[in-house]
């Protein structure tokens, strides 16, 4: 079995194109390599199509081009590969951390609706509720996929909820798993810092089994073992380093098995499961002696350990019945993280107080169940119709740290979670959607579908898309969409709450109180049920191919996002105290919920370039460009009905969602075979970004890549690489305690570093 289908539609066309690393293992030679044709299937239900036919934007990316790069994470990899890709590197928050958000276009971590193998991947257990970009959203854990098992990654850059169902506001992300039957690979990678921190230990194996004459086992692995990185300055204070600011120590152990087989004639049988267990830890803002001079007389930097365990997978039936293709399938999801605070105290207890607590945790699960039928219509050349019914189940639930980890002002760093009430919930979605494409003439192409979602918990909503792709001559294409989308309030923010010890604007560390918008405190303070988010998206663009080898595409897009959810701006002072006084709350001063305070517009501009050249028998170059510019702005701000002299989103918060990811990025990727070695160099410059210290605009930083590779043998090859060879850090901000770089730096604090893998394929 070859072939993986769409929710049912037609299968998956397998990826010839970019460097597939096996092929390209077994020979050294290249001299009969023909041009790579990129095949995709997100964001069409009907049958694949190459990515220069598309009526919306697709950066196809192959397996060996993720893991060639020598990054430890496939957030990091992503974002120097695709032009409108984001991964924040906060350093500063336990759940950032843990969850490693990532965002599309300049939207929020929760607003990309992420796939694997077509189907919905579960949200993560943990919410961004750190000052930091995507605060107060619930992301998607891409790292839990190990690369090994990667195939290709599909990134749709459009609205697609009408074809999806809800999140795809800013796009789709397909993650498409390798379908190997025999063979098999394993990669072992070393590197480190310039300043020697941060080593780092990787194994990626990857073995393909047959079943019978007609399916197929991939197990994927991968063990990923990353030490701490620390920029922090000495503190002028303390004349010493007091700070941790970079890279937290995690270890991965990510699982993946792929498997597919033929039942009779007209009948297939597919599944995935994946398994990922993470620890990692990180250090929250330095205390000094005067907090707790009893127990820690010379200060002390309290420690968040999480532990992350994830399961997701899916089994489904595929089949043929007369003229219609149809996919039943049920797909499953879990993840839940606990938190250990340790080298910290409890100054409400005193000298009696325990130095490590268990600071409770949360749960999501998803379970999602989908029926999708799909035909083609001989007398009407291109035209395709799907149908489809699916239904969802969520839960969460949070998990209450011990007693002493919460009790009074809490263990420092991280007080335990203490939800007023219990938080146990669930909810159902129902969806029906229909999806049509027709080709009106030859090169005239038009895409309609609809979408109707029914939530037990705040409502329904219904959703279109409308799209055009027209070739009017054979080196140029014009397409455009228009969209409607949503985004459903998650569990997660309806129903979180917790005391955290944060870091304010103007620099106090303080207990922050997040509560629920159901809760008593957030209604006294301004709070009502949120509503859905909702999005009306433009794009239009040109798709060049001047040559067979070259193409060019240029798109603008434009989307307009209402009632966004955002968690409000920390709220303080003397009614606030009255407030939370009066709800038993003694352990924080500052308190914050979600609400759908914002109308926000985003618009860009993205183009990508690629060209591939054979130069000799015995060489090959490729050349690919990107470029990508990006606006945010909030065109309405919601006033607090209860508390209007309070704003409920601050200037900071503001530029949070505004500002805080980069205006622009532009990169230039170049490799050349010759013989049995490659040569890669990326080149990645990222515009302007908001620092929250300096509350101004700051230049982005400029990163290089290198990479050397030798194929010693048909199945040995080695390979050496630098990741930001000049060294470059983010912009120095004024900071008295030697945290002088900003956390909205795409690039991180690492620096200059090196690494070197081994690989064989058989």
């Amino acid at each position: 079995m070859r072939s993986r289908l769409l929710f049912g539609i037609a299968g998956l066309a397998t990826l010839s194109g970019g460097t597939m690393s096996e092929a390209w293992s077994q020979r050294a030679d290249v001299a009969e390599e023909p041009a790579p044709e990129r095949v995709v299937v997100v964001g069409s239900r009907g049958a694949p199509r190459m990515a220069t036919e598309t009526p919306a934007p697709v950066d196809v990316f192959s397996g060996e081009e993720l893991t060639q790069k020598g990054f430890n994470e496939l957030t990091k990899v992503l974002e120097f590969l695709s032009p409108s890709f984001n991964y924040p590197r906060a350093a500063s928050g336990p759940s950032t951390q843990g969850a490693r958000p990532a965002t599309l276009r300049g939207l929020g971590p929760d607003q990309v609706l992420v796939l694997v193998n077509g189907h919905r991947r579960h949200a993560s257990s943990l919410i961004t509720f750190n000052n930091t970009v995507g605060r107060g959203t619930v992301p998607i854990d891409f790292n839990t996929i190990p690369l090994a098992a990667i195939e290709r990654v599909e990134i749709l850059r459009d609205g697609a909820a009408a074809q999806y169902g809800s999140d795809a506001i800013a796009g789709v992300i397909n993650i498409v798993l390798k379908e190997d039957d025999h063979g098999g690979f394993a990669e072992a990678q070393y590197g480190e810092t310039e300043r020697g921190q941060g080593e780092t230990k990787i194994v990626r194996a990857r073995q393909g089994l047959a079943i019978g004459d007609s399916g197929f086992v991939t197990v994927s692995g991968e063990f990923n073992d990353r030490d701490a990185t620390n920029a922090a300055q000495i503190d002028p204070r303390y004349g010493r380093i007091t700070s941790q600011l970079g890279d937290s120590p995690v270890t991965d152990v990510n699982l993946m098995l792929n498997a597919g087989v033929t039942l009779g004639d007209t009948t297939d049988l597919y599944g995935f499961v994946s398994y990922g267990h993470r620890d990692s830890k990180m250090n929250p803002l330095y205390r000094g002696p005067e907090i707790a001079p009893a127990v820690y007389p010379q200060g002390f930097l309290p420690e968040v350990d999480l532990e992350l365990s994830d399961v997701g997978g899916a089994i489904g039936l595929q089949g043929k019945l007369g003229d219609w293709d149809w996919d039943l399938s049920d797909t499953i999801g879990y993840n839940k993280g606990n938190y250990e605070v340790v080298n910290t105290t409890n100054t409400s207890l005193g000298v009696a107080s325990p130095t490590r607590f268990d600071g409770g945790g949360a749960q999501y699960s998803q379970n999602l169940v989908n029926l999708t039928v799909g035909r083609g219509f001989d007398l009407l050349a291109g035209a395709h119709l799907s149908a489809g019914l699916e239904h969802r189940y969520e839960a969460y639930e949070l998990s209450k740290g011990e007693p002493s980890s919460y009790a009074g002002a809490g263990a420092q760093g991280f007080p335990g979670f203490n939800p007023p009430g219990s938080v146990d919930v669930n909810r159902h979605a129902l969806s029906a959607f229909v999806d049509g494409e027709l080709s009106l003439a030859e090169g005239l192409d038009v895409g309609l579908a609809a979408r109707y979602e029914d939530y037990s918990d705040f409502g329904s909503e219904t959703t279109g898309k409308l799209s055009l792709f027209w070739r009017p001559l054979r080196f140029a294409a014009l397409r455009a969409t228009a969209s409607t989308g949503f985004r459903a309030p998650s569990l997660q923010q309806q129903y979180f709450s917790t005391v955290t010890s944060q870091r304010l604007p103007n620099g106090t560390v303080s207990n922050v109180g997040t509560f629920a918008v159901t809760d008593a405190v957030s209604r006294s303070l301004g709070s009502s049920a949120l509503k859905a988010e909702t999005a009306t998206s433009y794009s239009a663009g040109i798709v060049l191919t001047p040559l067979t080898n070259l193409n060019i595409s240029v798109d603008a897009y434009h989307i307009d996002l209402d009632d966004r959810i955002v968690l409000s701006e920390n709220i303080q002072g003397a009614q606030v105290t009255a407030i939370l006084l009066a709800n038993g709350i003694t352990n924080a001063s500052v308190a914050r919920f979600f609400t759908n305070a914002a109308d926000t517009s985003n618009k860009g501009l993205e183009a990508t370039a690629r060209w591939e050249e054979q130069l000799s028998p015995n060489s090959r170059f490729t050349l690919t460009a990107g470029y990508g510019r990006f606006e945010s702005e909030i065109r309405h701000l919601d006033t607090n009905p209860v508390l209007p002299q309070i704003a409920l989103l601050g200037p900071s918060s503001i530029l949070l969602i505004t500002a805080a990811q980069p205006r622009s990025k532009t990169f230039v990727d170049g490799q050349f075979d010759w013989g049995a070695l490659r040569f890669a160099a990326t080149i990645t410059k990222f515009g302007s970004i908001y620092s929250p210290q300096l509350s101004t605009m700051q230049e982005g930083p400029t990163a290089v890549d290198l990479l050397l590779r030798y194929q010693a043998t048909s199945s040995l090859n080695v390979s050496l690489g630098v990741i930001n060879l000049g060294d470059k850090y983010p912009p120095r901000i004024p900071d008295n305690t030697g945290r002088v770089y900003s956390e909205t730096s795409p690039l991180g604090f690492n620096g200059r570093e090196y690494f070197a893998k081994i690989g064989i394929g058989y």
